[in-house]
């Protein structure tokens, strides 16, 4: 999960596996895979850069994974 910050400055926390798209009108929007639109502070730069620590961290994780199933 990702934090993002809504408009009123809450924050929240979205699944990136389930953003279809982003739009910057001059909002940021999120467009998930549900139909559903969030509004947010976040720059969609931001976001994207949030998206790959969070992917980076994943393949760590499977990657360490891999190594402990290897040594077994």
């Amino acid at each position: 999960m990702i934090i993002l910050t809504r408009l009123n400055d809450t924050q929240l926390y979205v699944n990136p596996h389930q953003i279809e798209f982003m739009e910057e009108t001059p909002d940021s929007v999120i467009t998930m895979l549900s139909g559903k639109k969030i509004v947010i502070k976040n720059k969609a730069a931001d976001i994207i850069e949030k998206i790959i620590d969070y992917r980076k961290k994943i393949n760590r994780i499977d990657e360490n994974s891999l190594k402990r199933e290897k040594e077994i």
